[in-house]
């Protein structure tokens, strides 16, 4: 078991999708957009990895479970889940256009797909939900 730092992870539809990139790029954001379709918080800048067989299971990191950070506001306390981690969304400006296939990270060994999303945009909680659907693992 590993608590992976600098990230978000929430489950939607139960698969876990961890947010990756640098400090400031939207992965909070993301996550609540992301919440306000229906997923749910695993973590916010942090997220508890565990290999179980071929798959890498997400839970809530211990020391900020059920709190996400809004920006300007405050922390907010939602309910949590848990689900194995089905994508990598690492947001990126240096994201391509119109990729071919994606990309893979490796977690605990295994690898999981990853989709590089351009972070300013108003639509990148559908464009997450979409990278889930086409490249995530069922």
């Amino acid at each position: 078991m590993t608590v992976l730092a600098n990230v978000s992870c929430i489950a939607l539809r139960s698969r876990a999708m961890i947010l990756a990139g640098p400090p400031g790029s939207g992965k909070s954001s993301l996550a609540l957009a992301l919440m306000d379709r229906g997923a749910e918080l695993i973590g916010d800048d942090g997220v508890t990895l565990e290999a179980m067989g071929d798959l890498v299971m997400a839970t809530p990191p211990p020391n900020t479970q059920g709190l996400i950070e809004i920006r300007n506001v405050g922390l907010l306390e939602v309910p949590v889940a848990r689900g194995p981690v089905a994508l990598v969304i690492n947001l990126t400006p240096e994201a391509e256009r119109l990729p071919l296939g994606h990309g893979t990270a490796k977690l605990l060994g295994r690898e999981v797909p990853q989709v590089d999303l351009f972070p300013d945009t108003p639509w990148l909680a559908l464009r997450a939900e979409a990278a889930l659907e086409i490249h995530g693992l069922d």
